[in-house]
């Protein structure tokens, strides 16, 4: 089933890749399926600006978290070509998990916004925006996207209620956690742990490593007490063990509509 499973990943990988790389494909979702709404946010005091991107789904299509389970498509962002703009913070609010046929799904029903703390180069000017925005969505097939859009980021700005709801709703921060990791034959095996209390009812965890491309199996969950575990494979594009990076390593517990993340191995 593990191998199945890296198989598929590998395959969805790179038919993917030859979506995007298809203008003609990465068009093809009617327009009133997915719509893109921007807040253009306020600056703050520390000179950072924080704006929203809202995803907007057809009944029925969903889009997907930053590790999007079995079957998705992350989103990717791209602001290359902005103005005044030193680079960017995405927020992922708390999404919804669920099974269907065994296959895992982490994502987004309706619609999602993403807050984004973007910095600025001069915190004193205005910034032009330029985006673009990478994402798969679903009905009972998947397909990429691409959205652009241009947007200014006013000096000052608004807050907005929507949006200060949105950064509320990203998952809570836990403790510490540490990390067991040993080499396989084809990248290695992590058990980290965590004195957590539960979250709730059915959790489920996810792990996520920062390395580009690493795919990581479905967590074996474990629990004792307060204290939370986690067991998962992790396989590079080079099926050999790797150098993780151990502070990158970020572990999310998901239950009942709520979701607690640990970052970094001590």
């Amino acid at each position: 089933m593990l191998t199945l499973s890296r198989d598929m990943f590998r395959l969805m990988l790179v038919s993917f890749l030859s979506l995007l790389s298809n203008p003609v494909v990465a068009q093809a979702v009617p327009d009133n399926v997915v719509r893109l709404a921007f807040d253009s946010g306020w600056r703050e005091a520390d000179g950072t600006h924080v704006a929203g991107v809202t995803i907007k789904l057809a009944p029925g299509w969903k889009t997907y978290w930053r590790a999007p389970g079995d079957g998705g498509i992350p989103p990717r962002f791209n602001w290359s070509g902005s103005q005044n703009v030193n680079g960017a913070s995405v927020h992922f609010p708390v999404p919804d998990v669920s099974m269907s046929n065994g296959i895992r799904t982490i994502g987004y029903k309706t619609a999602v916004t993403f807050p984004i703390r973007f910095r600025m180069v001069d915190a004193s000017k205005p910034a032009q925006l330029r985006g673009e925005i990478e994402l798969g969505v679903c009905e009972e097939i998947c397909v990429p996207v691409t959205l652009k859009f241009q947007a200014v980021l006013p000096a000052q700005g608004t807050a907005s209620e929507h949006l200060r709801a949105s950064m509320a709703d990203v998952p809570e921060r836990g403790g510490a956690m540490t990390c067991d990791i040993s080499p396989i034959a084809d990248g290695l095996r992590l058990v980290a742990s965590a004195n957590l209390t539960a979250v709730g009812l059915d959790e489920v965890v996810v792990i996520e490593a920062s390395e580009a491309g690493v795919w990581v199996s479905n967590a074996i969950v474990s629990r004792q007490g307060g204290a939370i575990t986690a067991e998962v494979e992790m396989v590079p594009p080079s099926a050999q063990p790797f150098a993780l990076a151990r502070s990158d390593v970020r572990m999310t517990v998901f239950a009942g509509g709520r979701a607690v993340e640990m970052v970094g191995c001590e």
